[in-house]
């Protein structure tokens, strides 16, 4: 009798543990986005919880996600390079190389397309690329779930992330991206000047960041929006410094890479690439879609006297007809102290965005 008591007993604890983990609900993960940001629309079907945050940033530094185990997604999204590649084209297995530059991972949740070229319109797809591209991880799929299911650790995260043990490539891109969404920059020199421009409150610690900022700064900034100035207003502006649209801005005459135009088929998309963030730019050199420039000098004297007119060149580049903006040495200061004031330090240096 007091062993069929023992084993009841043990069969109860049994269900009733069974049963809590069949009924955990994922906590809901409350993103911190600035106050001067736009709201960020986060997909039906993949909400953002602490646990698939907790996995996905797990994956996100999991080697075992290429074919020989060598790389991660932060090799080429390196945290030191504000989640981009200091290297002009990034090396994949077996030490291939790419053709074109990483893009920085910085408050790509309000992107509409990802890539240079736009070829996907969800993180979540743009997630499963890279992992099977045999110039990047050269890996399948299949096999990283098999080895990703066999894995203790990682077979509890995904149950607890999505309440199922039955995990595929969709659940492990849904996590990286979840992640990837959290990755928000918004606490630089510019984003208190911009929220003195629009008359916007600011906290204390903004009000001590706005004390540093320096004349030369600001006429940097309003020499940067100006139409009769260096005219980049019409890319990069408001809290995110981007336009979500693609550009020739004037790097050739003629197209080694066509960019846009190789996704369309049209013609007029040919030597159009995706405009970036100009966010953290200090750390996310080389520049350009293939990295050309190594400096931000020399993309400032691009700009300046370095423009070619092909037939697709964006024609918001005003001055495109006398090869740039033409400025002189003290406005191009201006403008790289401008630049600097994008740097979001907070951004780089979070423990939350770091490997587990």
């Amino acid at each position: 009798m007091k062993y069929l008591l023992l084993l009841f007993l043990f069969i109860m604890f049994f269900l009733s543990c069974k049963k809590d983990k069949v009924n955990h609900t994922p906590t809901p993960y409350i993103l911190q986005i600035p106050s001067h940001f736009p709201e960020m629309e986060i997909p039906e079907d993949n909400p953002m919880t602490v646990e698939g945050v907790k996995l996905g940033r797990k994956l996100f530094y999991e080697k075992q996600l290429s074919g020989d185990n060598s790389i991660s997604c932060a090799t080429c999204h390196a945290p030191s390079a504000s989640f981009s590649d200091s290297n002009q084209y990034s090396f994949g297995v077996n030490g291939t190389i790419g053709n074109r530059n990483s893009m920085a991972l910085i408050n790509v949740g309000w992107n509409n397309f990802f890539f240079w070229d736009g070829r996907v319109k969800t993180l979540e797809e743009q997630i499963l690329i890279p992992v099977e591209d045999p110039i990047e991880m050269h890996d399948n799929w299949t096999d990283v779930i098999l080895t990703l299911k066999s894995d203790l650790s990682y077979k509890n995260m995904f149950f607890e992330a999505f309440q199922t043990t039955d995990i595929d490539s969709t659940h492990a891109a849904k996590a990286i991206a979840q992640f990837i969404r959290t990755m928000i920059s918004g606490s630089s020199k510019y984003d208190v000047i911009y929220k003195v421009e629009n008359n916007l409150p600011l906290n204390s610690l903004e009000q001590n960041i706005y004390l540093t900022v320096t004349p030369d700064e600001i006429a940097g900034y309003d020499l940067f929006k100006s139409l009769n100035g260096a005219d980049c207003f019409h890319c990069h502006n408001g809290p995110l410094m981007q336009v979500q649209k693609f550009s020739n801005n004037g790097l050739d005459l003629n197209f080694a890479d066509n960019g846009r135009g190789l996704i369309t088929g049209d013609p007029n998309d040919n030597g159009k690439f995706k405009v970036p963030t100009l966010r953290n730019i200090e750390f996310t050199a080389p520049y350009m879609h293939d990295g050309r420039f190594s400096s931000l000098d020399e993309v400032i004297e691009h700009y300046s006297s370095g423009i070619q007119i092909s037939p697709t060149i964006d024609p918001l580049i005003e001055f495109a007809s006398q090869g740039g903006v033409q400025l002189d040495a003290f406005e191009k200061d201006l403008i790289k102290k401008f630049l600097l004031t994008l740097t979001d330090y907070t951004f780089i240096n979070n423990p939350d965005f770091q490997e587990p």
